[in-house]
Protein backbone atom coordinates (compact mmCIF):
# COMPACT_ATOMS: atom_id res chain seq x y z
CA UNK A 1 0.00 0.00 0.00
CA UNK A 2 2.87 2.55 0.72
CA UNK A 3 4.00 2.09 -2.73
CA UNK A 4 0.39 2.55 -4.15
CA UNK A 5 0.22 5.95 -2.30
CA UNK A 6 4.19 7.08 -3.58
CA UNK A 7 3.35 6.71 -7.19
CA UNK A 8 -0.05 8.61 -6.47
CA UNK A 9 1.34 11.18 -5.42
CA UNK A 10 4.31 11.94 -7.64
CA UNK A 11 1.56 11.42 -10.47
CA UNK A 12 -0.44 14.97 -8.86
CA UNK A 13 2.59 16.48 -8.16
CA UNK A 14 3.94 16.09 -11.68
CA UNK A 15 0.13 17.02 -12.78
CA UNK A 16 0.15 20.71 -11.07
CA UNK A 17 3.67 21.38 -11.17
CA UNK A 18 3.26 24.51 -13.08
CA UNK A 19 0.98 25.46 -10.74
CA UNK A 20 2.56 24.83 -7.56
CA UNK A 21 6.65 25.40 -7.54
CA UNK A 22 6.43 23.85 -3.90
CA UNK A 23 9.57 21.51 -4.01
CA UNK A 24 8.85 19.65 -0.71
CA UNK A 25 6.32 17.73 -2.21
CA UNK A 26 7.90 16.67 -5.55
CA UNK A 27 10.84 13.86 -5.59
CA UNK A 28 13.94 14.96 -5.45
CA UNK A 29 17.29 13.43 -6.36
CA UNK A 30 19.37 12.58 -3.46
CA UNK A 31 23.08 14.40 -3.74
CA UNK A 32 26.03 12.38 -3.83
CA UNK A 33 26.74 13.61 -0.62
CA UNK A 34 23.52 11.77 0.87
CA UNK A 35 24.10 9.24 -1.03
CA UNK A 36 27.41 8.63 0.93
CA UNK A 37 26.53 9.30 4.11
CA UNK A 38 24.24 6.22 3.68
CA UNK A 39 27.21 4.51 2.69
CA UNK A 40 29.60 5.42 5.80
CA UNK A 41 26.84 4.81 8.08
CA UNK A 42 25.87 1.12 6.82
CA UNK A 43 29.87 0.48 6.38
CA UNK A 44 30.70 1.70 10.12
CA UNK A 45 27.68 -0.52 11.86
CA UNK A 46 27.95 -3.91 9.45
CA UNK A 47 31.10 -3.90 8.20
CA UNK A 48 33.42 -7.22 8.41
CA UNK A 49 36.36 -5.35 8.01
CA UNK A 50 35.87 -2.60 9.54
CA UNK A 51 38.49 -2.34 12.00
CA UNK A 52 40.80 -2.54 8.55
CA UNK A 53 39.67 0.73 7.74
CA UNK A 54 40.61 3.40 10.36
CA UNK A 55 38.05 5.91 8.67
CA UNK A 56 35.19 3.56 9.57
CA UNK A 57 36.10 3.62 13.08
CA UNK A 58 33.48 4.97 16.01
CA UNK A 59 35.51 7.56 16.81
CA UNK A 60 37.46 8.50 12.99
CA UNK A 61 36.03 11.97 13.50
CA UNK A 62 35.65 14.20 16.12
CA UNK A 63 32.64 16.04 15.12
CA UNK A 64 29.53 15.51 12.79
CA UNK A 65 31.32 18.43 10.76
CA UNK A 66 34.59 16.54 9.97
CA UNK A 67 32.67 13.57 8.50
CA UNK A 68 30.89 15.27 6.33
CA UNK A 69 34.30 17.21 5.04
CA UNK A 70 35.47 13.62 4.62
CA UNK A 71 32.67 12.76 2.52
CA UNK A 72 32.68 15.60 0.53
CA UNK A 73 36.69 15.06 -0.68
CA UNK A 74 34.66 12.09 -2.69
CA UNK A 75 33.52 12.36 -6.47
CA UNK A 76 31.06 9.95 -6.48
CA UNK A 77 29.58 6.95 -3.95
CA UNK A 78 31.62 4.25 -6.05
CA UNK A 79 35.24 6.25 -5.10
CA UNK A 80 34.17 6.69 -1.34
CA UNK A 81 32.92 2.79 -1.49
CA UNK A 82 36.02 1.82 -3.18
CA UNK A 83 38.67 3.63 -0.84
CA UNK A 84 36.31 2.11 2.66
CA UNK A 85 36.72 -1.46 1.58
CA UNK A 86 39.30 -3.31 3.22
CA UNK A 87 42.67 -4.66 0.96
CA UNK A 88 41.58 -8.45 1.31
CA UNK A 89 38.15 -7.72 0.54
CA UNK A 90 37.35 -8.82 -3.24
CA UNK A 91 33.93 -9.50 -2.55
CA UNK A 92 32.18 -6.35 -1.18
CA UNK A 93 29.17 -4.41 -3.46
CA UNK A 94 27.68 -1.49 -4.47
CA UNK A 95 24.40 -1.09 -6.43
CA UNK A 96 22.95 1.99 -8.14
CA UNK A 97 19.79 0.53 -8.93
CA UNK A 98 18.98 -1.82 -5.90
CA UNK A 99 16.11 -3.09 -8.48
CA UNK A 100 18.57 -5.29 -10.41
CA UNK A 101 20.03 -6.86 -7.02
CA UNK A 102 16.71 -7.58 -6.20
CA UNK A 103 15.99 -9.82 -9.60
CA UNK A 104 19.08 -11.25 -9.30
CA UNK A 105 17.98 -12.56 -5.97
CA UNK A 106 15.17 -14.41 -7.88
CA UNK A 107 16.81 -15.76 -10.26
CA UNK A 108 16.31 -14.18 -13.32
CA UNK A 109 18.27 -11.50 -15.81
CA UNK A 110 19.29 -10.99 -19.04
CA UNK A 111 20.13 -13.97 -20.74
CA UNK A 112 20.15 -15.60 -24.37
CA UNK A 113 20.41 -18.63 -22.49
CA UNK A 114 24.08 -20.06 -22.74
CA UNK A 115 26.70 -20.24 -19.79
CA UNK A 116 29.90 -20.45 -21.40
CA UNK A 117 33.82 -19.81 -19.95
CA UNK A 118 36.41 -18.27 -21.45
CA UNK A 119 40.17 -19.69 -22.04
CA UNK A 120 43.31 -18.12 -22.88
CA UNK A 121 44.71 -19.68 -26.39
CA UNK A 122 47.56 -22.49 -25.22
CA UNK A 123 49.69 -20.11 -27.59
CA UNK A 124 50.60 -17.38 -25.31
CA UNK A 125 49.06 -14.74 -27.77
CA UNK A 126 45.89 -13.26 -25.48
CA UNK A 127 43.10 -14.68 -27.42
CA UNK A 128 40.31 -16.60 -26.49
CA UNK A 129 38.03 -19.07 -27.12
CA UNK A 130 34.69 -19.84 -25.42
CA UNK A 131 33.03 -22.91 -24.65
CA UNK A 132 29.62 -23.61 -23.80
CA UNK A 133 28.93 -25.23 -20.38
CA UNK A 134 25.14 -25.55 -20.64
CA UNK A 135 22.23 -24.01 -22.50
CA UNK A 136 19.25 -23.11 -20.08
CA UNK A 137 15.64 -24.69 -21.38
CA UNK A 138 13.43 -22.34 -23.49
CA UNK A 139 16.20 -19.69 -24.08
CA UNK A 140 17.18 -18.28 -27.29
CA UNK A 141 20.11 -20.35 -27.58
CA UNK A 142 18.17 -24.07 -26.95
CA UNK A 143 15.88 -22.71 -29.77
CA UNK A 144 19.21 -22.23 -32.13
CA UNK A 145 20.80 -25.69 -31.44
CA UNK A 146 23.35 -24.58 -28.94
CA UNK A 147 24.85 -27.35 -26.48
CA UNK A 148 27.25 -28.03 -23.90
CA UNK A 149 30.92 -28.29 -25.72
CA UNK A 150 30.45 -25.97 -29.00
CA UNK A 151 33.60 -23.89 -28.86
CA UNK A 152 33.37 -20.18 -30.67
CA UNK A 153 36.20 -17.86 -31.03
CA UNK A 154 34.76 -14.73 -32.45
CA UNK A 155 31.71 -12.72 -32.05
CA UNK A 156 30.38 -10.30 -34.74
CA UNK A 157 33.67 -11.08 -36.84
CA UNK A 158 36.26 -10.19 -34.14
CA UNK A 159 38.93 -12.70 -32.11
CA UNK A 160 37.64 -12.45 -28.69
CA UNK A 161 41.10 -11.61 -27.03
CA UNK A 162 41.66 -10.79 -22.88
CA UNK A 163 41.07 -7.28 -23.70
CA UNK A 164 37.75 -6.88 -25.23
CA UNK A 165 35.59 -10.13 -24.04
CA UNK A 166 33.09 -7.91 -22.10
CA UNK A 167 32.56 -5.48 -24.81
CA UNK A 168 31.95 -8.25 -27.37
CA UNK A 169 29.91 -10.18 -24.86
CA UNK A 170 28.00 -7.52 -23.29
CA UNK A 171 24.85 -6.51 -26.77
CA UNK A 172 21.41 -7.87 -26.31
CA UNK A 173 22.28 -9.58 -29.85
CA UNK A 174 25.72 -10.83 -31.13
CA UNK A 175 26.76 -13.35 -33.71
CA UNK A 176 29.58 -16.68 -32.47
CA UNK A 177 31.97 -17.57 -34.98
CA UNK A 178 32.40 -21.46 -34.44
CA UNK A 179 35.31 -23.68 -33.95
CA UNK A 180 36.84 -26.50 -32.45
CA UNK A 181 39.68 -27.45 -30.23
CA UNK A 182 42.10 -30.08 -30.26
CA UNK A 183 44.16 -29.64 -26.82
CA UNK A 184 46.23 -27.48 -28.86
CA UNK A 185 44.56 -25.69 -32.02
CA UNK A 186 41.12 -23.59 -32.30
CA UNK A 187 40.33 -23.94 -36.04
CA UNK A 188 37.26 -21.80 -37.26
CA UNK A 189 34.02 -24.31 -38.94
CA UNK A 190 32.71 -21.45 -40.88
CA UNK A 191 29.84 -21.72 -39.15
CA UNK A 192 27.82 -19.21 -36.59
CA UNK A 193 24.86 -18.52 -35.06
CA UNK A 194 23.30 -15.46 -33.71
CA UNK A 195 22.00 -14.78 -29.91
CA UNK A 196 19.51 -12.29 -28.80
CA UNK A 197 19.30 -12.25 -25.08
CA UNK A 198 16.19 -12.17 -23.27
CA UNK A 199 14.66 -11.41 -19.20
CA UNK A 200 14.97 -15.29 -18.50
CA UNK A 201 14.65 -16.85 -14.74
CA UNK A 202 16.87 -19.53 -14.26
CA UNK A 203 15.72 -23.16 -12.22
CA UNK A 204 19.04 -24.02 -10.57
CA UNK A 205 18.39 -27.69 -10.04
CA UNK A 206 19.91 -28.35 -14.19
CA UNK A 207 20.21 -32.08 -14.37
CA UNK A 208 18.76 -34.31 -11.78
CA UNK A 209 18.38 -37.98 -12.06
CA UNK A 210 18.32 -41.82 -10.54
CA UNK A 211 21.54 -43.65 -11.74
CA UNK A 212 21.42 -47.43 -11.60
CA UNK A 213 24.84 -48.53 -11.11
CA UNK A 214 25.26 -52.44 -10.67
CA UNK A 215 22.17 -52.12 -8.45
CA UNK A 216 23.33 -49.48 -5.88
CA UNK A 217 21.13 -46.42 -6.19
CA UNK A 218 22.86 -43.22 -7.34
CA UNK A 219 21.25 -39.91 -6.90
CA UNK A 220 22.95 -37.23 -9.35
CA UNK A 221 21.98 -33.59 -9.12
CA UNK A 222 23.46 -30.89 -11.33
CA UNK A 223 22.92 -27.64 -9.12
CA UNK A 224 23.67 -23.79 -10.14
CA UNK A 225 22.83 -21.88 -8.19
CA UNK A 226 21.56 -20.92 -4.73
CA UNK A 227 18.06 -19.83 -5.27
CA UNK A 228 15.84 -19.75 -2.55
CA UNK A 229 12.44 -19.44 -5.09
CA UNK A 230 13.18 -22.82 -5.86
CA UNK A 231 13.72 -24.20 -2.59
CA UNK A 232 10.57 -26.29 -2.63
CA UNK A 233 11.46 -27.81 -6.11
CA UNK A 234 15.09 -28.77 -4.42
CA UNK A 235 13.16 -30.71 -1.78
CA UNK A 236 11.10 -32.26 -4.78
CA UNK A 237 14.23 -33.60 -6.15
CA UNK A 238 15.38 -35.18 -2.85
CA UNK A 239 11.79 -36.89 -2.29
CA UNK A 240 12.47 -38.27 -5.79
CA UNK A 241 15.86 -39.62 -4.47
CA UNK A 242 14.17 -40.86 -1.38
CA UNK A 243 11.15 -42.50 -3.34
CA UNK A 244 14.36 -44.09 -6.04
CA UNK A 245 15.92 -45.58 -2.93
CA UNK A 246 19.38 -43.54 -3.05
CA UNK A 247 21.89 -44.30 -1.08
CA UNK A 248 24.96 -42.59 -2.76
CA UNK A 249 24.60 -39.32 -4.00
CA UNK A 250 26.76 -36.88 -6.70
CA UNK A 251 26.41 -33.73 -5.99
CA UNK A 252 27.34 -31.13 -8.86
CA UNK A 253 28.54 -27.80 -7.89
CA UNK A 254 30.78 -27.14 -10.71
CA UNK A 255 29.40 -23.88 -11.95
CA UNK A 256 27.54 -22.85 -8.52
CA UNK A 257 29.39 -19.64 -7.68
CA UNK A 258 26.90 -19.48 -4.44
CA UNK A 259 23.31 -17.43 -3.58
CA UNK A 260 21.25 -17.57 -0.58
CA UNK A 261 22.84 -19.36 3.16
CA UNK A 262 19.39 -20.49 3.64
CA UNK A 263 18.91 -22.94 0.68
CA UNK A 264 22.35 -23.95 1.67
CA UNK A 265 21.20 -24.60 5.02
CA UNK A 266 18.08 -26.90 3.18
CA UNK A 267 20.73 -28.78 1.01
CA UNK A 268 22.84 -29.64 3.76
CA UNK A 269 19.82 -31.24 5.69
CA UNK A 270 19.02 -32.75 2.41
CA UNK A 271 21.97 -34.78 2.08
CA UNK A 272 21.76 -35.79 5.68
CA UNK A 273 18.88 -35.42 8.28
CA UNK A 274 21.14 -37.15 10.78
CA UNK A 275 22.04 -34.09 12.34
CA UNK A 276 19.24 -31.40 13.09
CA UNK A 277 19.64 -28.88 15.30
CA UNK A 278 23.42 -29.45 15.01
CA UNK A 279 25.89 -26.83 13.84
CA UNK A 280 26.26 -26.24 10.42
CA UNK A 281 27.93 -23.19 10.68
CA UNK A 282 29.09 -20.48 13.02
CA UNK A 283 29.35 -17.08 12.24
CA UNK A 284 32.35 -14.01 12.85
CA UNK A 285 31.15 -10.61 12.77
CA UNK A 286 32.97 -6.88 13.28
CA UNK A 287 33.66 -6.26 17.08
CA UNK A 288 30.98 -4.60 17.82
CA UNK A 289 28.36 -6.44 16.04
CA UNK A 290 29.68 -9.95 17.10
CA UNK A 291 27.62 -10.26 20.92
CA UNK A 292 24.28 -9.12 19.29
CA UNK A 293 23.86 -10.57 16.12
CA UNK A 294 26.15 -13.70 15.93
CA UNK A 295 24.55 -17.10 15.68
CA UNK A 296 25.14 -20.68 15.34
CA UNK A 297 23.18 -21.95 11.65
CA UNK A 298 21.54 -25.39 12.52
CA UNK A 299 20.73 -28.20 10.58
CA UNK A 300 16.93 -28.38 9.96
CA UNK A 301 14.31 -30.72 9.29
CA UNK A 302 11.74 -28.38 8.20
CA UNK A 303 11.41 -25.22 5.57
CA UNK A 304 11.70 -21.79 8.06
CA UNK A 305 8.69 -20.16 9.31
CA UNK A 306 5.93 -23.26 9.76
CA UNK A 307 7.25 -24.78 5.92
CA UNK A 308 7.37 -28.36 4.74
CA UNK A 309 9.52 -31.36 6.38
CA UNK A 310 13.27 -31.65 4.58
CA UNK A 311 13.54 -34.84 2.88
CA UNK A 312 16.70 -36.29 3.68
CA UNK A 313 18.85 -38.83 2.47
CA UNK A 314 20.36 -39.57 5.94
CA UNK A 315 23.69 -40.19 4.16
CA UNK A 316 27.47 -40.71 5.48
CA UNK A 317 29.33 -40.29 2.30
CA UNK A 318 28.75 -37.28 -0.73
CA UNK A 319 30.76 -37.05 -3.58
CA UNK A 320 30.94 -32.90 -4.95
CA UNK A 321 32.23 -31.88 -8.16
CA UNK A 322 33.99 -28.73 -7.90
CA UNK A 323 35.99 -26.21 -9.77
CA UNK A 324 37.48 -22.75 -9.43
CA UNK A 325 34.18 -21.38 -10.32
CA UNK A 326 32.80 -23.40 -7.20
CA UNK A 327 32.03 -20.54 -4.17
CA UNK A 328 30.40 -18.86 -1.22
CA UNK A 329 27.28 -21.04 -0.49
CA UNK A 330 28.58 -23.78 -2.42
CA UNK A 331 31.96 -23.66 -0.27
CA UNK A 332 29.34 -23.41 3.12
CA UNK A 333 27.81 -27.12 1.86
CA UNK A 334 31.32 -28.65 1.49
CA UNK A 335 32.77 -27.07 4.71
CA UNK A 336 30.08 -27.60 6.89
CA UNK A 337 28.72 -31.03 5.82
CA UNK A 338 32.84 -32.28 6.62
CA UNK A 339 32.69 -32.26 10.47
CA UNK A 340 30.05 -34.68 10.18
CA UNK A 341 30.47 -36.79 7.19
CA UNK A 342 32.72 -38.00 4.15
CA UNK A 343 33.11 -35.27 1.78
CA UNK A 344 34.51 -36.67 -1.24
CA UNK A 345 35.75 -33.46 -3.43
CA UNK A 346 36.51 -34.15 -6.75
CA UNK A 347 37.58 -31.59 -9.42
CA UNK A 348 39.52 -28.52 -8.81
CA UNK A 349 39.97 -25.99 -5.81
CA UNK A 350 37.28 -23.73 -5.23
CA UNK A 351 36.77 -20.39 -4.84
CA UNK A 352 37.86 -20.03 -1.26
CA UNK A 353 35.02 -17.65 -0.63
CA UNK A 354 33.54 -18.01 3.16
CA UNK A 355 32.16 -14.70 4.38
CA UNK A 356 27.76 -13.92 3.56
CA UNK A 357 26.62 -10.23 2.97
CA UNK A 358 23.10 -9.23 3.47
CA UNK A 359 21.43 -6.42 1.28
CA UNK A 360 21.88 -2.90 2.95
CA UNK A 361 18.95 0.11 2.11
CA UNK A 362 19.28 3.59 2.85
CA UNK A 363 16.50 3.73 5.41
CA UNK A 364 17.08 3.82 9.50
CA UNK A 365 17.79 0.30 9.83
CA UNK A 366 19.08 -0.23 6.53
CA UNK A 367 16.05 -2.74 5.76
CA UNK A 368 13.64 -1.66 2.49
CA UNK A 369 10.41 -1.84 4.65
CA UNK A 370 10.80 1.07 6.89
CA UNK A 371 11.40 4.95 6.16
CA UNK A 372 13.30 3.73 3.00
CA UNK A 373 14.88 7.45 1.34
CA UNK A 374 12.75 7.94 -2.42
CA UNK A 375 15.39 9.87 -3.52
CA UNK A 376 17.67 7.29 -4.98
CA UNK A 377 17.90 3.74 -5.34
CA UNK A 378 21.81 3.06 -4.32
CA UNK A 379 22.49 -0.48 -1.87
CA UNK A 380 25.45 -2.14 -0.66
CA UNK A 381 26.08 -6.13 -0.45
CA UNK A 382 29.03 -5.50 1.85
CA UNK A 383 30.75 -8.62 3.58
CA UNK A 384 28.95 -8.55 7.15
CA UNK A 385 30.21 -12.28 8.97
CA UNK A 386 32.72 -15.07 8.02
CA UNK A 387 31.71 -18.62 8.65
CA UNK A 388 33.34 -21.27 10.02
CA UNK A 389 32.41 -25.09 10.16
CA UNK A 390 31.49 -27.22 13.67
CA UNK A 391 35.06 -27.11 14.05
CA UNK A 392 36.06 -23.91 13.42
CA UNK A 393 37.66 -23.98 9.90
CA UNK A 394 37.62 -20.85 8.01
CA UNK A 395 39.69 -18.67 5.88
CA UNK A 396 40.47 -20.79 2.95
CA UNK A 397 41.22 -18.08 0.50
CA UNK A 398 42.92 -20.28 -1.65
CA UNK A 399 40.22 -22.76 -2.15
CA UNK A 400 38.51 -26.45 -0.71
CA UNK A 401 40.95 -28.76 -2.18
CA UNK A 402 39.72 -32.00 -3.75
CA UNK A 403 40.32 -35.27 -2.76
CA UNK A 404 40.15 -35.91 -6.39
CA UNK A 405 42.33 -33.26 -8.38
CA UNK A 406 40.81 -33.48 -12.16
CA UNK A 407 40.39 -30.57 -14.53
CA UNK A 408 37.53 -30.13 -17.34
CA UNK A 409 38.72 -31.38 -20.39
CA UNK A 410 37.58 -28.59 -23.16
CA UNK A 411 38.15 -30.93 -25.89
CA UNK A 412 35.52 -33.89 -24.02
CA UNK A 413 33.44 -31.90 -21.90
CA UNK A 414 30.75 -34.88 -22.01
CA UNK A 415 26.76 -34.43 -21.34
CA UNK A 416 26.17 -33.61 -17.89
CA UNK A 417 24.47 -36.21 -15.98
CA UNK A 418 25.48 -38.90 -18.31
CA UNK A 419 27.38 -41.35 -17.04
CA UNK A 420 30.71 -41.15 -19.45
CA UNK A 421 31.15 -37.61 -18.58
CA UNK A 422 34.64 -37.37 -17.43
CA UNK A 423 34.04 -36.11 -13.94
CA UNK A 424 30.91 -37.97 -13.00
CA UNK A 425 32.20 -41.21 -14.01
CA UNK A 426 35.45 -40.54 -11.66
CA UNK A 427 32.55 -40.12 -8.79
CA UNK A 428 30.88 -43.11 -9.71
CA UNK A 429 33.98 -45.00 -10.13
CA UNK A 430 34.77 -43.98 -6.50
CA UNK A 431 31.58 -45.18 -5.33
CA UNK A 432 31.66 -48.91 -7.38
CA UNK A 433 35.04 -49.21 -6.52
CA UNK A 434 36.14 -49.74 -10.40
CA UNK A 435 37.99 -47.76 -12.96
CA UNK A 436 36.10 -44.87 -14.78
CA UNK A 437 35.81 -46.16 -18.17
CA UNK A 438 39.16 -44.79 -20.16
CA UNK A 439 40.87 -43.87 -17.34
CA UNK A 440 41.03 -40.43 -15.72
CA UNK A 441 43.90 -39.49 -17.92
CA UNK A 442 45.82 -36.01 -17.32
CA UNK A 443 44.40 -32.68 -19.00
CA UNK A 444 46.22 -29.86 -18.51
CA UNK A 445 44.94 -27.19 -16.85
CA UNK A 446 44.18 -24.59 -19.35
CA UNK A 447 43.96 -20.45 -17.94
CA UNK A 448 40.28 -19.91 -17.26
CA UNK A 449 39.91 -16.49 -17.03
CA UNK A 450 35.77 -15.56 -17.44
CA UNK A 451 32.34 -16.96 -17.12
CA UNK A 452 28.64 -15.54 -18.06
CA UNK A 453 27.69 -16.35 -14.61
CA UNK A 454 30.26 -13.17 -14.36
CA UNK A 455 28.17 -10.59 -15.34
CA UNK A 456 25.71 -11.51 -12.35
CA UNK A 457 25.69 -9.17 -9.64
CA UNK A 458 25.40 -11.97 -7.32
CA UNK A 459 28.57 -13.31 -8.49
CA UNK A 460 30.34 -15.01 -5.54
CA UNK A 461 28.03 -14.08 -3.21
CA UNK A 462 26.90 -15.36 -0.23
CA UNK A 463 23.58 -13.79 1.39
CA UNK A 464 22.25 -13.93 4.34
CA UNK A 465 18.66 -13.66 5.21
CA UNK A 466 17.96 -10.59 7.46
CA UNK A 467 14.97 -10.32 10.17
Amino acid sequence: MKKTYFLLALFVSTLFISCFEDLDDSLQPASTLEIQQFIWRGLNFYYLYKADTQELANDAFATESELQTFLGTFDTPESLFDFLIAPQDQFSRLYQDYNEIESALEGTSASNGMEYGLVLYPDQSGNVFGYVRYVLPNSDAANKGLVRGIIFNTVDGQQITDTNFNDLLAPTTYTLGLATYDGQNITPTGNSVELVKSELQENPIHVSRTIDLNGVKVGYLLYNGFTNEFDNQLNDVFAQFQSDGVTELVLDLRYNSGGSVQSSTYLASMVTGQFTGQTYYTEQWNEDRQPEFASDGLFVDSFINGGPAINSLNLGTVYILTTARTASASELVINGLAPYINVVQIGDNTRGKYQASFLLYDSPNFLKTVELNPNHTYAMLPLVFQTANANGFTNFDNGLIPDIDQNEDYTNLGVLGDENEPLLATALGEISGLPAPGGRGFVEAAEHIWDSKANSPLYEIMVAKRD
